[in-house]
């Protein structure tokens, strides 16, 4: 049985205040830790039901991270668990480790994106579309908050990110690169050529879009054209249609 006390940690990780305390977030589902387990995170323990412990007995065997055994009923008093073959782990976080860009890559820039679900789905199509790096203002949503973490399917532990003021990080680290953010009114993505030399693509809030002071720094403000009526598209679509059209002309 869980004691109160290891309760108490876990739901406590679901608080940024708490995380950046014990510098520790959650992972659920067997999906995210099994794949946590062949990351370089450290694992702090995981949660496993009898069902997930003798399903993936061979996987977890092969490591030495903290196993408890507890039963299905305590995993959904926990998290957001349907199945009894279900897990849970608490990894250390990672410091803020700044990411300067390749010689010729494209590096995902987001500006005070809000919404969790849309960071972790953001996170998982730059996975999909072989983008390593994603430069986030300090205002975006924590990455390690549980809502991104689930929503990434296991993107985190592939795809870097780095918090900083977005105005100096491009200032200091675009000379000579195309910075191509996405507005409302532009040029079409579908007449735009992407340089083989790399570059920075900026995404922005998901009400206001990209701040004055990032705006000012764009070289090419760039607007996925509408056919239909919709009013506007999810910053995690737009995202996911800015890079496909990317990789259509230059492959990862």
């Amino acid at each position: 049985m869980l004691s109160k006390n290891r309760i108490k940690y876990i739901n406590s990780l679901k608080i940024k205040k708490y995380r950046q305390v014990h510098q520790s977030f959650l992972i659920e589902g067997a999906k995210s830790v099994l794949e946590l387990l062949n990351s370089d995170f450290e694992i702090e323990f995981v949660l496993v039901t009898k069902e997930f412990q003798q399903k993936y007995s061979s996987i977890l065997t092969r490591h030495n991270a903290l196993l408890e055994t507890v039963t299905a009923e305590e995993l959904q008093g926990l998290g957001s668990f349907q199945t009894n073959d279900s897990c849970l782990a608490v990894a250390k976080t990672k410091q803020n480790d700044f990411l300067s860009p390749e010689k010729t890559e494209y590096v995902l820039v987001l500006d005070d994106v809000r919404d969790p679900g849309n960071l972790g789905t953001i996170i998982r199509v730059a996975d999909w579309y072989g983008i390593h790096k994603i430069i986030c203002s300090n205002d975006t949503t924590d990455i390690y908050n549980p809502k991104v973490i689930t929503a990434s399917k296991g993107s985190f532990l592939r795809v870097n990110v780095f918090y900083t003021d977005l105005s100096s990080y491009l200032a200091e680290n675009a000379a000579g690169k195309n910075i191509i953010g996405a507005f409302l009114g532009g040029e079409s993505l579908y007449d735009f050529n992407f340089s083989a030399t790399g570059g920075f693509i900026v995404m922005g809030n998901e009400s206001n879009g990209i701040g004055e002071e990032v705006a000012s720094l764009v070289t090419n403000k760039i607007t996925i054209p509408r056919v239909g009526e919709a009013e506007s598209l999810n910053v995690g679509i737009a995202t996911a249609v800015m890079l496909d059209n990317l990789r259509r002309q230059i492959p990862g």
